[in-house]
């Protein structure tokens, strides 16, 4: 597949790269504010990210997570640029030896070089001097960060919205880290966020606030089934429907049971 999309929004450059073009999540959004660049997209689309880089002189990188969508790039653009990666702790010990990545991931975006990369300043800047908050988001990933921007109002939000609806979850995901990641992210002043697979979400933080409800609300629901008796499946079928193509290809890694497991262990 070749590139998907190249737009540029306020300042921000951008390209959307995939293997497949199966909705949202099987593509990944580059995005380059300044000289700065956020995330490095998968391994196997680097013929297409590399000339992005090399578009205009680098002079900083900065990862949200170790995934591998996220950070596959990091030891190339290292190697093309001389430039170190900044990323969370977490992230920095992950990719300093490696990680596992199941095979239909593996398919979907390539490997994930091992590469040495330096934690987060406590004053995060963009080049040009502008304030970076970042904020940690454990619950997707236990090292996932995103980044505030607070005099634009801009939220880079690694992989903490996506979608209003939240219809499968990995089987390392926490529903309940997820919520309370989501509020911490909530009390904060944003409006736009700047998303790896949905793009530019104007309205962003109701658009957040539409998905923590959601998820509440499906976790009322479950754990009321369950007390009435319902298995884990029953609850599945009627809640969210049979499992879908990605479900069986990962192996039930990617799951709708496995959101109702979660959403049962949440103390509301």
């Amino acid at each position: 597949m070749a590139v998907l999309d190249k737009f540029q929004y306020q300042g921000i450059d951008a390209i959307r790269v995939g293997r497949f073009n199966l909705g949202i999540n099987s593509s990944f959004i580059l995005y380059r504010l300044g000289n700065t660049l956020i995330d490095t997209g998968p391994t196997n689309q680097w013929r297409y990210v590399k000339p992005f880089v090399e578009e205009k002189p680098l002079q900083q990188l900065i990862l949200t997570h170790h995934h591998e969508d996220h950070s596959g790039n990091a030891g190339r653009i290292k190697t093309l640029t001389n430039i170190t990666p900044l990323a969370p702790e977490l992230t920095v010990q992950k990719l300093k030896r490696g990680f596992r990545i199941p095979i239909t991931q593996r398919i979907l975006w390539g490997a994930a070089d091992r590469v040495e990369a330096a934690v987060i300043p406590q004053d995060l800047c963009l080049a040009d001097g502008e304030r970076v908050e970042s904020i940690f988001t454990p619950g997707h990933a236990k090292d996932m960060t995103c980044y505030l921007l607070p005099e634009r109002g801009w939220l880079f939000s690694a992989d903490l919205y996506i979608a209003n609806h939240l219809k499968l979850l990995r089987v390392d995901e926490d529903i309940a880290t997820i919520l309370e990641s989501t509020k911490r992210v909530l009390a904060l002043e944003f409006d736009t966020i700047i998303c790896p697979h949905r793009g530019i979400v104007k309205d962003g933080k109701q658009r957040l606030q539409e998905k923590y409800d959601y998820i509440v609300n499906l976790a009322a629901e479950v754990q009321q089934l369950h007390q009435q008796g319902y298995s884990q499946k029953a609850i599945t079928l009627q809640l969210l429907g049979k499992e879908n193509l990605m479900s069986r290809l990962s192996g039930y890694n990617f799951s709708k049971i496995n959101l109702i497991r979660s959403c049962q262990k949440v103390v509301l």
